[in-house]
């Protein structure tokens, strides 16, 4: 264990390490209904339609073959293959070597070494994902307007919210959005009311106001 924790600890395994703690941190708060999955997700509008170009983000995911997935599920298995690499590079190599001060040049080779060889892993599991998560996307955008979900997210504001809806499954996790004012919790019961495709959410009321109680 002592070993395990000076090999994580170290430089530059240890910057890996952070970013994982990190990813691990959101997942929980994630799993909390606190955040939303798709956070950092960049849509497909980034994709310079007239140009045939990709710029940001966007862009490099989609070099990469990462596209397709949240953003989040890549940078969490980025984190997760890039951190597997640095920590044997610097068990099985680096502490035997006498670097001195070269440990820290020759730590951000292996850092950028490591995410390079952290990418072509990642596509190998995201490549069968993606039909999963185009397949809710496309469930989500047909009509399921008047429906009714529960929230799941803490609150429900103009930018974020999540809400579950029953589709006689495991239940689809929708975005949507509502003035905060109107107090939206979690385990509230609200209708889908209209579908706001530059968010990919939906604006939702109460069933009383729905139904015009």
């Amino acid at each position: 264990m002592e070993l395990f924790l000076q090999t994580a600890l170290s430089f530059p395994t240890a910057i890996y390490s952070f970013l994982l703690c990190v990813a691990v941190i959101y997942w929980l708060v994630v799993a909390a209904g606190l955040l939303e999955v798709d956070l950092l997700d960049v849509e497909a509008d980034s994709v310079m339609e007239d140009s045939g170009q990709t710029e940001g983000l966007a862009g490099l995911l989609y070099k990469l073959k990462l596209d397709g997935v949240p953003v989040t599920l890549v940078l969490t298995l980025l984190f997760f293959f890039a951190w597997f690499a640095c920590y044997f590079i610097e068990l099985w190599l680096l502490r035997h070597l006498p670097l001195g001060i070269l440990r820290y040049p020759l730590g951000l080779v292996v850092i950028a070494g490591a995410f390079v060889l952290a990418a072509p892993l990642c596509a190998v599991i995201c490549r069968p994902l993606r039909p999963l998560f185009h397949k809710v996307e496309a469930i989500s955008s047909k009509s399921v307007l008047g429906q009714v979900a529960v929230v799941r997210s803490g609150r429900v504001t103009s930018s974020h919210g999540e809400a579950v809806l029953e589709d006689g499954g495991a239940g689809l996790i929708l975005r949507v959005r509502a003035d905060e004012a109107l107090g939206f919790k979690r385990g509230d019961r609200v209708v889908l009311l209209e579908y706001l495709a530059a968010e990919h959410a939906y604006r939702i009321i109460t069933e009383e106001e729905f139904r015009g109680v």
